[in-house]
């Protein structure tokens, strides 16, 4: 494939990728489609892995896609680390804590069901952020390896020149 087009490939899928990274980090301020005070909402989404990182910067990528990189690295960071701590609700006493924290492997809320239900407020936060933040992890890991693809291509096309048609001839002097 000619370094153009592999160029407008990666750019046609980045861009539906960014909106949904935006969009998926916007719903993480309204666990189960609620309006939740800012002290009762994952403090993992004001640091905006979806719109900073998997969003803004993997646009901005498509003239620098070595920032589109850090970008979709740092939204995959956040992300894992919103999935590790889980997620900030109330546990039944009106406050909100992070009742899943500093868990071990093992004893992970991620992989026992049953403990989802320590979070009584707001309903289905768990849930809520699993899946969110699964989706930015996921958005990040596929927008981290496509703009990877799109520094060699722009590597080789610098290196090796573009791909020319056979309708395109070289004129020589």
């Amino acid at each position: 494939m000619c370094t153009g087009k592999c160029a407008k490939c990666i750019g046609c899928l980045l861009f539906p990728l960014g909106l949904l990274s935006i969009v998926s980090n916007i719903l993480l301020f309204f666990p189960n489609g609620g309006v939740w005070r800012t002290e009762e909402i994952t403090e993992k989404i004001w640091f905006f892995p979806g719109v900073i990182g998997g969003g803004l910067l993997m646009m901005m990528s498509m003239l620098m896609s070595v920032l589109g990189v850090a970008g979709a690295l740092y939204c995959m960071i956040v992300s894992v680390v919103g999935l590790q701590d889980g997620p900030l609700c109330d546990t039944g006493d009106g406050t909100f804590i992070y009742p899943f924290f500093n868990q071990t492997a093992e004893e992970s809320y991620l992989f026992n069901h049953t403990a989802w239900t320590e979070c009584e407020r707001p309903q289905n936060v768990v849930v809520w952020n699993v899946v969110l933040f699964s989706i930015l992890l996921g958005v990040g890991t596929v927008e981290a390896m496509l703009l990877l693809a799109q520094v060699v291509n722009g590597l080789i096309g610098c290196l090796c020149g573009t791909c020319m048609n056979n309708n395109q001839q070289t004129q020589t002097a």
